[in-house]
């Protein structure tokens, strides 16, 4: 049996709906996720399209707040606040945990030289990532900003 799928060619962007973030922050990396999306959805009905990076850059800064996320929940005790804000140049990616221990590489190979699973997010986030400040929170914790370009470097 063949299915059909079509779209519209109006040329309209789809926007996508706004997410209802969980009071107490986003509860998986998928949520984050949807919050930048959104956040450059509305962006883009405002400005140019061009102003805002192609899909790749977006695709880099969707990484990093999916890393992130994914890090506070793995070894921060979970994710405790999550913000992000752009303007024509920048997305900056927020991810607050309960942990004041600050993220460093895993080793990738273990004592036989195997490769182990894992690992990669801090190395990817410092890749994509223009500019990463760590902060502690006065209330315990810390917040991990991290600015992805919208322009190619």
């Amino acid at each position: 049996m063949l299915r059909e799928h079509r779209t519209s060619v109006t040329g309209a962007s789809t926007v996508p709906s706004r997410p209802t973030p969980s009071p107490s922050g986003p509860r998986s990396p998928a949520e984050v996720r949807e919050e930048v999306r959104y956040a450059l959805a509305q962006a883009r009905r405002s400005r140019r399209r061009e102003a805002l990076g192609g899909d790749d850059i977006i695709g880099d800064a969707l990484l990093v707040a999916s890393e992130l996320t994914t890090n506070a929940m793995l070894h921060g005790g979970g994710v405790t606040g999550f913000e992000v804000t752009l303007d024509d140049q920048e997305v900056r990616l927020s991810v607050s945990d309960h942990s004041q221990e600050f993220p460093r590489p895993a080793q990738h190979a273990d004592e036989r030289g195997f490769m182990r699973p894992g690992g990669h997010g801090w190395p990817i986030v410092c890749r994509l990532a223009r500019d990463i400040t760590i902060s502690e929170l006065r209330t315990g914790g810390k917040r991990i900003t991290a600015v992805v370009p919208l322009t190619r470097r």
